[in-house]
């Protein structure tokens, strides 16, 4: 099975290498693997096969043909999904907390990879099922998932250039008194390897962050990725000692406001997730050029917490 990709040259690459540009247009793809598929006339510039050092114009189109294997060997189960964009390129799925993403060593099944390609057969041709981003287990909220091949490389090739915008809900520890930006690289922790960490030899990470609330031991946050490192809100928020609530590896103690009542304290000990929400998506559509914004509403769990939070609050400043 084969699709044909297509790309147009940007302005900024006249005079460039084609085999160059081509590796820089699909990086999804190694350059070995381009190299070869140049090499077999399957990689063209307008039309034509070309020498790897042609040169290339604003405007020229790349295309590739590239063998599309079924390589998601994962079971299609009935696993009920909601879906707050369905379009004939993409998904984007309001992932419940508690739902795994990914099958992976001791989650063969059960997952949202499972249950995508039990709604759509036609994404055992895509790699991981067509998903474009991960979020955690237990956050919940938007997630976006390519339908078709080109898809999937547009998809990325945004992300990957900063170009989808993605906001989150975060209830932290502590109160935070302004907003700001944190720009600390991540990379795996020193001493304990099912955490990342702040480290001075990580990938660059920049996250923005503005107050939405305050409560009196607690502040929620908006919180915006410019990158996309593993458990980078989770780690940042942690870093800077406002850890979101309920993270079982980044949390630290738990703070509990002087006075608390049984309902603030039932609240907060039995919050057992990181209180962290994928809020919203917005990308431009890979074919159209539309602006596309989901966002996803405020779980039920999340939204219990905050009103009991606002609750206690509220009864504070009355005295």
């Amino acid at each position: 099975m084969s699709e044909r990709l297509s790309a147009t040259v940007p302005e900024n690459e006249a005079g460039e290498r084609f085999d160059a540009v081509l590796a820089r247009l699909f990086p999804q793809f190694s350059r070995s693997r381009l190299a070869e598929w140049v090499k077999q006339g399957r990689a063209t510039l307008n039309g034509a096969s070309v020498k790897p050092r042609a040169a290339v114009s604003p405007g020229d189109r790349i295309a590739v043909e590239v063998d599309l294997p079924v390589v998601v060997v994962d079971a299609p189960e009935a696993i009920p999904l909601t879906l707050l964009v369905e379009d004939p390129e993409f998904y984007i799925v309001d992932k419940p907390a508690g739902l795994v993403v990914h099958p992976g060593a001791g989650n063969r099944s059960g997952t949202l990879v499972n249950a995508l390609l039990h709604r759509d057969p036609a994404l055992s041709a895509l790699q991981r099922a067509g998903v474009v981003h991960r979020l955690d287990k237990d956050t919940s909220g938007a997630l976006l998932v390519a339908r078709t091949a080109e898809s999937h490389h547009a998809l990325t090739k945004a992300l990957a250039k900063r170009r989808i915008g993605r906001e989150y809900l975060a209830v932290v520890q502590g109160k935070v008194i302004a907003g700001g930006t944190i720009e600390a690289p991540i990379g795996r922790h020193p001493h304990d390897r099912l955490k990342m960490a702040v480290v001075e030899t990580g990938k660059p990470a920049v996250s923005h962050y503005r107050v939405v609330e305050r409560f009196r031991a607690h502040t929620l946050l908006r919180v915006r990725l410019e990158t996309g490192r593993t458990h980078q809100i989770r780690v940042h928020l942690a870093h800077l000692r406002w850890p979101i609530l309920g993270d079982p590896l980044y949390g630290g103690a738990l703070k509990m406001p002087a006075g608390a009542s049984p309902e603030l304290r039932e609240a907060l000990r039995g919050f057992r997730r990181q209180a962290l929400h994928a809020l919203e998506l917005r990308l431009t559509h890979p074919r159209t050029g539309a602006e596309v914004l989901a966002q996803s509403p405020i779980p039920a769990d999340l939204q219990a917490l905050l009103d009991v939070l606002r609750a206690d609050a509220a009864q504070a400043a009355r005295g």
